[in-house]
C-alpha cells in the first residue's frame, strides 16, 4: 500500500513538472530604433502571444484620441459600472455607483495597470467593453498591427486576445509620437489616481536604467512577464518589446540587455538631425480606424471647454540639488532651476504658478538630507527625472522635466555600509552586474546607490562594483540573499 502511494506521488510530481514546462510562456522580443522605426533585433517577433496588460497601451491610445476629439474631457466624471467594479486584480478599487474623473482613470490604467480603470474607460468610449474591443482591433489594423486582435480592455487572458512583439513595439512608438503631450505619464514613479496614490509597475527599470522613461508592463500565467520599454540617451531612443519573461527580475535584466544592444546598434548620425515630425491633431484623428458597420454608437457630446493638454515646454538639462523634504521648498527649488535654464521656460513656469487654484492632493514627497553632500566624497549622486506636478484643470500635467541630484547620508547613523559584488576587468562589466542586481527584487538594497571604484590589484586596473549608503543589517541581508543565488557578495563597513 505504501509502495503504491509512493509511486502515485512520484507520478503526480512528474506530471506537474511536465505540465509546468508545457505552460511556460514562449519568449519573443523586438528591438526598434524609435526615431526611424528600424528593427535592430528580433526573436519570434511575429509569433502571436498573450499580451497581458500591454493591452492597456491600446486602451490608453484610444482614450487619448477620445479626449482630443472631444468625446471625453479629462475632468469629466464617469459613473462606475458593476462590470468594471467586478474586474479582478490588479485594481484601483472602484465601487459600483461611485464617480471618478477620466484623468484619474487614465493614471490608474497607465501607472498602476488597473483592470477596473481600463474597463471603465472602454465602456465610457464605446458603451460596452465588447464594443470597445472591436474598436481596439479595428484601430490596431489601421496602425499596421496586422497580427493583433483584442477581446477586452485590460489584457486578462481570453480566447483570441493575441498580439506580437512587433505589433506592441509599433504601438509603443505610435503612442510616443501620436500623443507626445501624454507620454510623460509612463515615466512617473507614482501618480495620484483619485482614490489613492499608486506606484508604477515599471518602477524598477525606471529607477535603475539610465534614460528609461516607459512604457508598460504586463503579466498573466499564460503570458509570462511582458514589457514594452523605451529609453533615450542623447540623440538615440530605443524601444524594446519582450514577451515571456520568467519573473519580473529576469524580464527587467533581459530588457536592459536588449536596450543596451539597441543603443549600440543605433547609428550616431542620421541623414537629418530633425526628430520625426509629430503628427498634427487632425492627422492623429484621421488615423482612427473606421467604426465597424455592426457597431452603433451615440454621437459624442462636445465638452464646454478645451481639454487637450498643453504642450510641454522644452528644458535643457541642468543639475538641481534637492536638500529639503518640504514640498513647498521642493517646488521652489524646481521652479528656480527651471527659470535659470531659459527666459521662456521662466515665463511658462510663472504662468503655471498663477493658474494654480488649489494644492494637489496626495503628492509623493522626495526626501534628501542637507548634510549629505559633505558626507559623500565619491560618486554618490544619481540623476532622476523630476516632474513639476500641476493642479491646473484641463490637462494631464505635461510638466517640464528637470534634473535632480539626490544625496544620501552615509555617516554614523547606520548608512555607511556597502556591499561589494566583486572586482572586474572593465567598467562595463562592473556596470552590468550592478544594473542586473539593482533590477532584481532585493528589498535590502532599496535606496542604495551604485558605485564603481577603480583599484590597482596585482598590477592591473580593476573596477570594484558596490552598492553604497545602506545600514549594516541591510548589507548583511543583501549578501545573504545574493550568496544564496550564487552571486559573490561581501558586506563592507564604513571607511573600508
Amino acid at each position: 500500500m505504501q509502495i503504491q502511494a509512493f509511486r502515485g506521488a512520484v507520478l503526480a510530481t512528474i506530471l506537474m513538472f511536465f505540465s509546468g514546462i508545457s505552460l511556460a510562456a514562449p519568449y519573443a522580443a523586438l528591438v526598434m530604433d524609435a526615431r526611424t522605426g528600424e528593427v535592430l533585433h528580433s526573436r519570434n517577433a511575429d509569433t502571436r502571444l498573450h499580451p497581458a496588460s500591454l493591452t492597456k497601451m491600446m486602451t490608453l491610445y484610444m482614450t487619448f484620441k477620445a479626449v482630443e476629439s472631444g468625446q471625453l474631457h479629462l475632468d469629466q466624471k464617469i459613473k462606475v459600472t458593476k462590470h468594471a467594479a467586478s474586474e479582478p486584480p490588479s485594481r484601483l478599487g472602484l465601487k459600483a455607483g461611485m464617480k471618478i474623473s477620466v484623468r484619474h482613470l487614465i493614471r490608474a490604467a497607465a501607472v498602476k495597470s488597473a483592470n477596473d480603470a481600463a474597463t471603465l474607460l472602454g465602456e465610457a468610449i464605446a458603451g460596452s467593453e465588447a464594443n470597445f474591443a472591436k474598436r481596439m482591433t479595428a484601430q490596431a489594423k489601421a496602425l499596421g498591427m496586422s497580427k493583433t486582435s483584442f477581446k477586452n480592455a485590460h489584457g486578462l487572458t481570453s480566447s483570441g486576445h493575441m498580439s506580437t512583439a512587433r505589433d506592441m513595439a509599433l504601438l509603443g512608438r505610435r503612442i510616443m509620437y501620436d500623443f507626445p503631450d501624454y507620454y510623460n505619464l509612463f515615466s512617473r514613479r507614482n501618480a495620484d489616481a483619485g482614490l489613492r496614490v499608486v506606484p508604477n509597475t515599471n518602477r524598477k527599470l525606471l529607477a535603475n536604467y539610465r534614460g528609461a522613461d516607459g512604457i508598460k508592463t504586463g503579466y498573466t500565467n499564460a503570458a509570462g512577464f511582458n514589457l514594452v520599454a523605451s529609453a533615450q540617451r542623447g540623440n538615440k531612443r530605443v524601444i524594446v518589446a519582450m514577451f515571456g519573461g520568467r519573473s519580473s527580475a529576469t524580464r527587467n535584466a533581459r530588457v536592459a540587455e536588449l536596450l543596451d544592444m539597441g543603443f549600440n546598434r543605433v547609428p550616431n548620425r542620421y541623414a537629418s538631425n530633425a526628430m520625426p515630425a509629430t503628427p498634427t491633431r487632425g492627422a492623429r484623428l484621421a488615423a482612427a480606424a473606421p467604426v465597424p458597420d455592426s457597431l452603433t454608437l451615440k454621437a459624442p457630446r462636445a465638452p464646454s471647454f478645451a481639454s487637450r493638454p498643453k504642450s510641454r515646454p522644452a528644458f535643457d538639462d541642468g543639475p538641481l540639488l534637492v536638500a529639503s523634504a518640504s514640498q513647498d521648498d521642493l517646488e521652489a527649488q524646481i521652479l528656480a532651476a527651471a527659470q535659470a535654464q531659459a527666459n521662456s521656460a521662466a515665463k511658462l513656469a510663472a504662468k503655471a504658478e498663477q493658474e494654480v487654484a488649489v494644492a494637489p492632493a496626495k503628492r509623493p514627497e522626495l526626501h534628501a538630507n542637507n548634510s549629505a553632500q559633505a558626507a559623500l566624497d565619491t560618486e554618490t549622486a544619481i540623476v532622476n527625472s523630476v516632474a513639476l506636478v500641476s493642479a491646473t484643470a484641463g490637462y494631464i500635467e505635461p510638466e517640464p522635466e528637470v534634473r535632480r541630484i539626490v544625496t544620501r547620508q552615509t555617516g554614523a547613523q547606520g548608512g555607511g555600509w556597502s556591499v561589494q559584488l566583486g572586482a572586474y576587468g572593465s567598467r562595463y562589466k562592473a556596470e552590468k552586474i550592478l544594473l542586473r542586481t539593482a533590477l532584481a527584487d532585493l528589498q535590502a538594497l532599496s535606496g542604495a546607490l551604485r558605485k564603481i571604484s577603480p583599484a590597482q590589484i596585482d598590477g592591473r586596473t580593476m573596477y570594484r562594483a558596490r552598492f553604497v549608503g545602506i545600514s549594516s543589517g541591510s548589507a548583511q541581508r543583501a549578501c545573504a540573499r545574493l550568496n544564496a543565488r550564487n552571486q559573490p557578495c561581501t558586506a563592507i563597513g564604513p571607511g573600508a
